[in-house]
């Protein structure tokens, strides 16, 4: 069943997880790194999320009533547990200096693999995205890897815009 799941699954899921891990491996090095580029995966994973609960759930008050208290959750624990001193702002460059974190890798496999186990999981079991706690539950993860991915960059630009 194993073989049967990865083989069916669309070629361009097989690259965006290679672009994800490639992308992971950067951020574990120690890089500059402009401002605009800072918001690439955070977006990007956000859209992930979104594009994940709209077409699995649709918007509704239980979806977005898990996933928004989520984002606010992981974004404090992100805010409150950053390490100030792995970011030098650097300002003249519209920069900064980011200590390598093997963090950002763990967050990006964190929603692919929701994302993907959802995937394999609907399409055995379709019944699934009419059951409230499963999407709640769907939900409530995509809201808290969101939020830790917008924590931490939020408290990225507030050191920058503090330096």
């Amino acid at each position: 069943m194993l073989q049967q799941i990865i083989l069916n699954t669309p070629a361009w899921v097989w690259v965006l997880l290679a672009f994800l891990v490639y992308r992971g491996i950067l951020a574990s090095l120690d890089r500059e790194v402009s401002l605009k580029r800072l918001l690439i995966i955070p977006v990007i994973m956000l859209a992930l999320s979104v594009q994940g609960i709209v077409s699995t759930f649709g918007i509704t008050p239980a979806t977005a009533l898990s996933w928004l208290p989520f984002i606010a959750i992981g974004a404090a624990l992100a805010w409150s547990l950053f390490r100030r001193d792995s970011v030098t702002a650097l300002p003249a460059k519209e920069a900064v200096f980011q200590r390598g974190s093997w963090m950002p890798l763990a967050l990006m496999m964190g929603i692919f693999l929701t994302k993907y186990a959802v995937g394999v999981t609907l399409a055995l079991q379709p019944n699934h995205a009419h059951e409230l706690l499963f999407a709640v539950s769907v939900c409530a993860l995509y809201g808290l890897f969101n939020g830790l991915f917008i924590g931490t960059t939020l408290r990225v630009f507030s050191i920058y815009r503090h330096a």
